[in-house]
C-alpha cells in the first residue's frame, strides 16, 4: 500500500517546523494533534514519518499503536487490518522490547484475535525479553488466556512454569486441575502444600481445611488418584488431627468402598470403632458403618429379588450380610462402653456397666472382671474400686463357687486402696458372705483377722501408711464385729470387743448405748452404767447428749428413788455444761425425779433453774409447766412470783399472754386491783391497732368489775399508748389515710372538708373524745339505748365510811352530776380532768352528739 502525501495550506507551518526540528517529539506531537481530524491515513503517515526520525520514542510508539487498535475496533477478526496492526507491534518491539506495556497491549490484542499458538509464543517472547521483576504484569494475562481455551496440557505446563515464580498461587493451580478433571496431579499438589509447614493460603484456609479437602479428594476419586498412597496419607492425618478421627476414618473407609474393596472397608470400620476415644467420633464411625452394612444388605436383596433363579450360595451370602448387620446393631452399647473405657480405663462404674452388658455370658463376664481388676489403678480409680472386687466375688458366689469367691476376697484385701473405709467394706462383705452360707465361726475369724493390731503403732489418718496397717481402727469394721459377737459369740468375747472399741477411742455415742443395752440385757447393770460413764468421758456436748439421756433414763428406771443422792449428782454433773438446746428434757427429767422421790422445794428449785437455762423460745412452755406444778403443790397464790418473773424475761408476745393469764388468775381470786394493775403494766407493750384483743379483754374486765373512773383511766391509757406508737411519721400517715377513708356521721359534721389533713385529725380527736364520754356515761343517762351497765366488784362492798353497799343498786339511780355534797376541790378536779380529756383545739360540739345526757346536765345547771 502506497501512502500519498497530501498537504494543505494549514500544514505548511507544521512542515516547516519539522524540517527545522526533525528530532523534536514536541513538534511531531503538535503536528499530529493538528491532523487528528484528518483521514486516518493522514495521521498514520505523520506517525510513520515521526517514528522514522525518532524510532526510540516510547511516547510516539504507544500513541501510534493505541490509535491503530482503535481504528480496527469493531471489525471482523478476519480483516487484514488486524495483521497490519500486528506488524506495527512487531516493528515497535524492535526498539521497545524492554517496555512491558507494549508487550502487554500486544498480548491482549493478539489474544482477542483467538490466535492461540501465536499468542502463546508471544507471551513466551515477552517473558524472555522482560526482566523477571516485570513478569508479574504478564503472568495474569497469560493465565487468563490459557484458562479461556481448552488446552489443558499447555495450561498445565504454563502453570508449572508460573509456580516456579509464585508458589503461593498453588491453590489456583489445584483449582484449575480439579476443573479439568486432572485429579491425580491436583492431589499431589494439595498434598505438597499440606506438608509444607510455611505455606500460607491466599484464600485464608487453614492447614486443617486443606487436609480435609485432600482427604475428600482422594477418598472420593480412588480411580483417578494413583500417584499417592491414600491409606498412608489418611493414617498420617489420624495421628496428626486427633480431633477429627471420625471424619478421617470415614474418609479412609469411603476410599476402599469406592475402590470396590468392601472387606477392606469393613476392616477399616472395625479398626476405627476399636480405636476412637470420643463418643462423637464413635457415633460418626458407627453411623457410617451401619449405613454401609444396610446399603450392602439392601443391594444384595434387590439383586436376589431380580434374579430368577437364586442359588444356595446367594442365600448364604444374604444370610451372612444380614447377620453382620444384626451383630453390629447388637454390639453398639458394648462398643460405646469400650470407647468410654478407652477414655478412662480406671472408671469403675463403666467396668461394672460392661459386666451387665455381658449378662448371660459367664466367660466374657469373668474375663471382663479379670481385665478390670488388672487395669484399674487404686490411686487413679474413678468410683469405688472395692465394689468391683465385691461384685467379682458375688458373681462366683451366685454361681455356687464359694471357694473361688473366697480367693477373690482374699486378693481384694491385699489391694492398696486409697481409703481405709474401702478395705473395711471388703472385710465386712467377706464376713457377710460367710454368714449367708451359715459359716458363722468363719465370719468371726475373718473380722478377728481384720481387726488385729499391727506390730507397730500407726496413726489412722497417716496417708503414708497403707490401709492394711490402719484398718484396725475402722469403726465400720468394729461395729460389724460387735454385732456378730452379740449374735454368735459369748458374753465375754463380745464385752472384750466393746472394751477394745472404747480403748481405741473410736467409739460413737451409738456404740456406747449399744454396749450399755447389751450389758443390761445380760443383767450387768452396774457394768452398763460404767460403760455409759466411759462414753461420757469420751465425748463432749452436744454428742454426749444421747449417752446422758440414755444413762439417766436407765438409772432412774433401775433405782428410782433408792439412790436419790447419786441420781442428783448425776443430774448436776450432766447439767453443769449442758447447752440450752438440750437442757429442757434433762431438767424436766430431773424435776420429775424430785417430784416423785424427792422434796417439793427441790423440784421447784429445778423448775426455776430450768426457766433460765433453756432456749428463749422454750421458756414460755417451761414457765407454764412451772406455774402448773407450783399451783398443784403450793396453791395458786404461790404462782404470783413465777408470773412476775415470766413477765420480766419473756418476749413481748409471750409476756402479753402471760399477763392475761396472770390477770385472769387474780380476777378469779377476787384481786381486782391487782388484775387492773397487771392490765396496766401489760398495756405498755400492746399497740391498740395490733393487739385489739387485749384491749377488748381489758374493756370487758372493766365492764364487769370497774366503774366510770376505772373505764376512763383505761381509755386514757389506751390513748397514751396509741400516741406512743404513733410517733413515727409513717404511722401518722397511715392514721390520716384511715381517718380520711372512714369519715362519716359526727366526724363529717365536725370536719366538712374531709380532704384537709388537719381537719381530719381534729375530727378524729373529737370522735375519740365522744367515744370516751359515751363509754363513761352512766346507765341512767342511757335508759333506752345503753348496753354497758357497771356492777360493783366483790372487794368494794363497803364505802369509806363503812356503810354496807353490797345491795343491788338500780342503774337508774346513778347520776354523776347530782351529788350536792361534792366540795369545791372535787368539782375543780373534775373540771381539770374534763379539760385534760378535751382535744388540744377547743371547739363547740353540737348538742346532738351528747343526746339526752347533755339536756339533763343543762337542766341540773339551771
Amino acid at each position: 500500500m502506497v501512502m500519498e502525501l497530501v498537504f494543505n495550506e494549514e500544514d505548511l507551518p507544521y512542515e516547516e517546523e519539522i524540517l527545522r526540528n526533525p528530532f523534536s517529539v514536541k513538534h511531531w506531537l503538535r503536528y499530529i494533534d493538528h491532523k487528528k481530524d484528518a483521514p486516518k491515513n493522514g495521521v498514520n503517515i505523520i506517525y510513520e514519518r515521526a517514528l522514522k526520525e525518532l524510532p526510540g520514542s516510547y511516547k510516539l510508539w504507544y500513541n501510534y499503536l493505541k490509535l491503530r487498535r482503535r481504528q480496527v475496533k469493531g471489525r471482523t477478526i478476519l480483516d487484514p487490518a488486524y495483521e497490519d496492526v500486528n506488524n506495527a507491534f512487531e516493528r515497535s518491539l524492535v526498539f521497545m522490547h524492554k517496555m512491558p506495556r507494549i508487550w502487554f497491549d500486544y498480548c491482549q490484542f493478539l489474544s482477542d484475535q483467538c490466535r492461540v499458538t501465536r499468542t502463546r509464543h508471544l507471551f513466551d517472547r515477552a517473558l524472555r525479553a522482560l526482566p523477571i521483576t516485570q513478569h508479574h504484569r504478564i503472568w495474569p494475562l497469560y493465565l487468563s488466556f490459557i484458562r479461556k481455551h481448552d488446552i489443558p496440557e499447555t495450561a498445565v505446563r504454563v502453570f508449572r512454569r508460573y509456580l516456579k515464580l509464585c508458589p503461593e498461587d498453588t491453590e489456583d493451580y489445584i483449582e484449575y486441575l480439579t476443573s479439568v478433571d486432572r485429579l491425580d496431579e491436583a492431589a499431589v499438589k494439595l498434598a505438597y502444600i499440606v506438608n509444607k509447614e510455611d505455606f500460607v493460603s491466599k484464600h485464608g484456609k487453614s492447614n486443617h481445611q486443606l487436609w480435609n479437602e485432600l482427604c475428600e479428594l482422594i477418598s472420593k476419586n480412588p480411580d483417578k488418584v494413583r500417584s499417592l498412597n491414600v491409606d498412608a496419607i489418611i493414617r498420617g492425618g489420624l495421628r496428626r488431627y486427633t480431633d477429627q478421627l471420625g471424619h478421617l476414618w470415614n474418609s479412609l473407609a469411603d476410599y476402599y468402598i469406592r475402590s470396590g474393596l468392601f472387606e477392606r472397608a469393613r476392616d477399616i470400620y472395625e479398626e476405627a470403632i476399636q480405636t476412637v476415644t470420643t463418643v462423637r467420633d464413635f457415633t460418626q464411625v458407627f453411623d457410617a458403618y451401619a449405613q454401609f452394612e444396610e446399603l450392602s444388605l439392601s443391594k444384595r436383596m434387590e439383586e436376589a429379588a431380580k434374579a430368577s433363579n437364586s442359588t444356595e450360595e446367594d442365600e448364604v451370602d444374604l444370610e451372612l450380610r444380614l447377620a453382620r448387620f444384626e451383630n453390629l446393631i447388637e454390639r453398639r452399647l458394648l462398643l460405646l462402653n469400650s470407647v468410654l473405657l478407652r477414655q478412662n480405663p480406671h472408671n469403675v462404674h463403666e467396668w461394672l456397666k460392661r459386666v451387665k452388658l455381658y449378662e448371660g455370658k459367664p466367660h466374657e463376664i469373668i474375663n471382663t472382671y479379670v481385665e478390670a481388676v488388672q487395669t484399674v489403678e487404686p490411686k487413679l480409680a474413678v468410683g469405688k474400686l472395692h465394689t468391683l472386687w465385691i461384685a467379682f466375688a458375688k458373681f462366683y458366689e451366685d454361681n455356687g463357687q464359694i471357694e473361688d469367691a473366697r480367693v477373690v476376697m482374699e486378693k481384694a484385701t491385699q489391694v492398696p486402696y486409697t481409703k481405709v473405709d474401702d478395705l473395711a467394706s471388703v472385710w465386712c462383705e467377706w464376713a457377710e458372705m460367710e454368714i449367708r452360707h451359715e459359716n458363722y465361726d468363719g465370719s468371726l475369724k475373718i473380722l478377728q483377722r481384720a481387726s488385729v493390731m499391727p506390730s507397730r503403732k500407726v496413726a489412722y489418718h497417716d496417708e503414708t501408711e497403707t490401709v492394711q496397717m490402719r484398718v484396725y481402727k475402722s469403726l465400720k469394721l468394729w461395729s460389724m464385729y460387735a454385732d456378730l459377737e452379740e449374735s454368735f459369740g459369748t458374753f465375754k468375747s463380745c464385752k472384750s470387743v466393746y472394751d477394745r472399741i472404747i480403748d481405741l477411742k473410736i467409739a460413737t455415742p451409738q456404740i456406747i448405748i449399744n454396749y450399755g443395752l447389751f450389758l443390761e440385757e445380760h443383767k450387768y447393770f452396774e457394768e452398763a452404767f460404767r460403760a455409759y460413764e466411759k462414753g461420757i468421758a469420751l465425748f463432749k456436748w452436744p454428742n454426749v447428749y444421747d449417752v446422758w439421756n440414755t444413762y439417766l433414763t436407765k438409772f432412774l428406771d433401775r433405782y428410782g428413788g433408792t439412790k436419790l443422792e447419786r441420781s442428783r449428782d448425776l443430774f448436776e454433773q450432766c447439767l453443769e455444761n449442758c447447752p440450752p438446746k438440750f437442757a429442757k428434757a434433762l431438767y424436766l427429767l430431773y424435776a420429775k425425779l424430785e417430784e416423785e422421790h424427792g422434796l417439793a422445794r427441790h423440784a421447784m428449785a429445778v423448775y426455776e433453774r430450768a426457766t433460765s437455762a433453756v432456749l428463749p423460745e422454750e421458756m414460755f412452755d417451761l414457765f407454764n409447766i412451772y406455774i402448773k406444778k407450783a399451783a398443784e403443790i403450793y396453791g395458786v397464790p404461790k404462782t404470783r412470783q413465777i408470773y412476775e418473773k415470766a413477765i420480766e424475761v419473756l418476749n413481748e408476745d409471750n409476756t402479753r399472754e402471760m399477763c392475761l393469764r396472770f390477770a385472769e388468775m387474780e380476777t378469779k381470786l377476787g384481786e381486782i386491783d391487782r388484775a387492773r394493775a397487771i392490765y396496766g403494766h401489760c398495756s405498755q407493750i400492746c399497740d391498740p391497732r395490733v393487739t385489739s384483743e387485749f384491749w377488748q379483754t381489758w374493756k370487758e374486765f372493766e365492764v364487769r368489775h370497774g366503774n366510770e373512773d376505772t373505764m376512763r383511766e383505761m381509755l386514757r391509757i389506751k390513748r397514751s399508748v396509741q400516741a406512743t406508737y404513733n410517733t413515727q411519721v409513717n404511722m401518722m400517715s397511715a392514721q390520716m389515710l384511715s381517718a380520711a377513708s372512714n369519715v362519716s356521721g359526727t366526724v363529717a359534721d365536725l370536719a366538712p372538708g374531709a380532704k384537709d389533713g388537719m381537719r381530719m385529725l381534729e375530727a378524729k380527736a373529737a370522735e375519740m373524745a365522744f367515744e370516751e364520754r359515751s363509754a363513761t356515761a352512766p346507765a341512767a343517762a342511757q335508759v333506752k339505748g345503753g348496753n354497758i351497765l357497771f356492777v360493783r366488784g366483790e372487794t368494794q362492798g363497803q364505802d369509806r365510811d363503812g356503810t354496807d353497799t353490797t345491795r343491788v343498786v338500780n342503774p337508774d339511780e346513778i347520776n354523776i352530776d347530782d351529788d350536792d355534797d361534792v366540795d369545791d376541790d372535787d368539782a375543780a378536779s373534775d373540771d381539770e380532768q374534763e379539760e385534760e380529756e378535751m382535744p388540744v383545739e377547743k371547739q363547740s360540739i353540737p348538742s346532738e352528739v351528747f343526746g339526752s345526757l347533755k339536756r339533763k346536765k343543762d337542766d341540773d345547771s339551771d
